[in-house]
């Protein structure tokens, strides 16, 4: 049976642990695992395309990926991302929505937060159910360089803090908020209702979310500083994948280490 309402993560004080999937096989893996939420993330340009960044992934890459998943699912939280370009108007956002909604997504996910106002609005009256996602945006990213911790200053903070709040207002069930300090990402936490899930946020979030391969150590080249190789402790996939879920849940990843 899927918990498809996050809210009673924060309500119970259970953190909410997530991950990315692509493909069938990975997605039954993790689902058995005991995984809350998976992510259809458009990371999926870097680490299965081979891109440097998220924007080459296209509307038929998410449906594609998404209805693999979704079909391989049988109690986690579907969540899919929507695409560099996919919600550029609320009309276009509705249909795409939609979209990954008819292929299996129990919720969609969205970059930015004030700007898209009308696009958040418009998901909350078709009874689409939407993650937000500030801090550092991927599809704002064009090369490495430009991946930097986000809200260090007070007005850069400040943003991201009164978008959180505005987007919770307009219907939002979540919020994945990405290589910000753990400090701010505590703040934003303990002011909203909804809850949030952190990737490079510090352990206050009430969730955490990594892509599946960087946790799997997977991934080749340098990696982010919150990125924990779960394989290389406890030697096998499936035991790493129940090793992540069992220290989201108790607060033990990310580490002040692992944090901003």
């Amino acid at each position: 049976m899927k918990h498809s309402d996050l809210n009673l993560y924060k309500e119970n004080g259970d953190k909410i642990a997530c991950l990315t999937a692509y493909d069938a096989s990975m997605a039954k893996l993790i689902d058995k695992c005991g995984v809350d939420a998976i992510l259809i993330g458009d990371s999926l340009g870097m680490v299965v395309k081979g891109h440097k960044n998220t924007r080459s992934v296209t509307m038929q890459d998410m449906l594609y990926h998404t209805e693999i998943v979704a079909n391989s699912c049988q109690q986690a939280l579907v969540i899919a991302d929507m695409p560099f370009m996919s919600y550029e108007s609320s009309e276009l956002a509705l249909k795409n929505a939609q979209k990954l909604v008819n292929v299996g997504a129990d919720m969609v996910k969205i970059e930015g937060g004030q700007e898209h106002e009308e696009v958040f609005r418009v998901f909350s009256s078709n009874n689409i159910k939407v993650c937000g996602h500030l801090g550092l945006q991927p599809q704002m990213v064009s090369n490495s360089s430009e991946y930097k911790i986000q809200g260090k200053d007070e007005r850069s903070a400040g943003k991201i803090l009164s978008d959180a709040l505005l987007l919770e207002t307009l219907g939002v069930s979540a919020i994945v908020l990405e290589c910000v300090p753990s400090a701010l990402a505590k703040k934003v936490s303990s002011k909203l209702v909804i809850p949030t899930i952190g990737i490079g946020a510090g352990k206050h979030c009430d969730g955490q979310v990594l892509v599946i391969y960087d946790m799997l150590g997977i991934t080749q080249g340098k990696l982010p500083r919150f990125v924990r190789n779960f394989v290389a402790t406890e030697g096998m996939i499936p035991l790493a994948i129940s090793a992540f879920v069992k220290e989201v849940k108790a607060g033990t990843f990310p580490s002040t280490s692992e944090s901003y």
